[in-house]
């Protein structure tokens, strides 16, 4: 009896002596293990049914962890595209609406930023008129009574004179001192009329012959040649054009030609032009004839005349210039010398000249300057140059010839451009020649420039 009761006794001791605490604990631990029964018993198909575990279990010591499955791309909603690439418009930085019509724009209603088009206007095929290279460059505008003057101006020492102003010049039209409207420095293209006397003595032409290279080398690319040679006629070799070898070559075709004999004319003897003479009288004649040599022409004032013509057609923003290499012999010539200049200077052309062979003498050249009624000039080209506000160069040698030639270009080239609009006399007299003088306001300077002009008919 005492021992039932003490073993009674401890065994409610025991039961006492669990805490709240350790009972909770072990009810907790049973629950997790009922849980996880179907687990362990292999129960597939009840975790096939369950929806997928968003956060992965405790991590096992006996396998490693399995990877995550990556999740699947969203499916695409229709209404959205891939972008495209926007256009711009380049001038404002705005998208170009490639959707909007064309009228919505026109009437507001639309959001496109471009301007509408503006209505095309189409003409007849072969109407339309095609713009000069020269035109689109610049407009050249020159009045009726627009009088323009090439100046060059020299030194002391013959060297030309850069740098002057417009206000360093003064020019008077028949003694009345006219305002400026017009004033440069600047280079002009040339249009060259080169006019070769191939009348002169054979020795002087084959030494010209000898300088055509440098002659060709004297002009720039833009300038434009024509080709004249004269002797009792007058000819154009060829038309005007830029420098080329086609000019180049029909100069050296010029090499063979000659020049007419420097010795006296053969009037006697077994060579006279009627036969063989004996004691003084040629054969089956019983008289002894009279000889006279022939007379031979060089018209040089037809030769300018023809130049000029050609070049009064040429555009007026070209200086003109007509460049004759000769003896400056004038005999036998339809055109008059006033006829000649006239037309000159009507139409602003210059004459140029290199004086060669006998015009190149000093003494001899002033004597040949002399002019007898019906026997021609000796050398008419300083009255041409005098006249136009050229210059004469007078060399004899190959060399200075051809240093002739580029001095003479650039001269003519780079010379000052004065320019006014004289005013109308009330009574109209265009066909009167009105006298120019230029003065420049430096000491020491020489002046180069044409002695007057011939005005264009006023228009009534």
């Amino acid at each position: 009896m005492g021992t039932r009761a003490t073993n009674n006794g401890t065994a409610a001791g025991h039961r006492k002596q669990l805490s709240p605490a350790k009972l909770l604990a072990g009810i907790l631990a049973l629950g997790w293990a009922l849980a996880n029964v179907p687990a362990m018993q292999g129960q597939s198909s009840a975790s096939q049914t369950q929806p997928a575990q968003t956060i992965p279990d405790a991590p096992s010591s006996v396998q490693p962890p399995a990877a995550n499955p990556e999740p699947a791309p969203p499916p695409a909603r229709p209404e959205e595209k891939k972008a495209e690439p926007v256009a711009r418009d380049p001038w404002t930085n705005q998208p170009i609406n490639k959707t909007a019509p064309p009228e919505a724009g026109a009437s507001g209603e639309g959001t496109s930023s471009t301007p509408p088009m503006p209505p095309v206007k189409t003409v007849p095929p072969g109407t339309a008129k095609r713009a000069n290279a020269q035109e689109q460059l610049y407009t050249y505008v020159v009045h009726t009574n627009f009088v323009q003057v090439p100046v060059t101006v020299k030194d002391r020492d013959g060297r030309r004179v850069d740098g002057l102003l417009s206000t360093d010049f003064t020019v008077k039209e028949n003694g009345a001192e006219q305002k400026l409207t017009f004033f440069t420095a600047d280079p002009f293209a040339l249009s060259v009329a080169i006019v070769l006397d191939t009348g002169m003595p054979d020795a002087a032409l084959q030494k010209i012959n000898q300088t055509f290279s440098a002659l060709i080398a004297a002009f720039a690319p833009y300038d434009e040649i024509a080709l004249y040679t004269y002797s009792s006629t007058v000819s154009q070799v060829s038309d005007f054009a830029e420098p080329s070898q086609k000019l180049t070559a029909l100069l050296n075709q010029m090499k063979t030609e000659r020049g007419h004999n420097n010795g006296p004319p053969v009037l006697s003897g077994p060579l006279a032009p009627n036969g063989p003479i004996i004691n003084g009288i040629p054969v089956g004649s019983p008289t002894e004839p009279v000889y006279t040599p022939p007379k031979e022409s060089q018209v040089l004032n037809d030769a300018i005349l023809r130049a000029a013509l050609d070049l009064s057609k040429r555009d007026r923003t070209r200086r003109k210039i007509i460049f004759v290499i000769s003896d400056g012999r004038e005999s036998g010539s339809k055109a008059s010398y006033k006829d000649v200049l006239r037309l000159l200077l009507s139409n602003e052309v210059q004459v140029q000249a290199v004086a060669v062979d006998s015009a190149a003498l000093p003494l001899y050249g002033k004597i040949e300057r002399l002019h007898f009624p019906h026997e021609g000039y000796g050398n008419i080209l300083p009255k041409y140059t005098a006249a136009t506000g050229g210059a004469q160069y007078t060399e004899l040698s190959r060399g200075a010839i051809e240093d002739i030639y580029a001095q003479a270009m650039s001269e003519a080239r780079n010379e000052y451009t004065l320019g006014y609009t004289p005013t109308r006399p009330k009574t109209p007299t265009t066909a009167a020649y009105r006298e120019i003088e230029v003065v420049v306001h430096k000491p020491g300077l020489k002046i180069t420039a044409k002695n007057g002009y011939y005005p264009a008919p006023v228009a009534r």
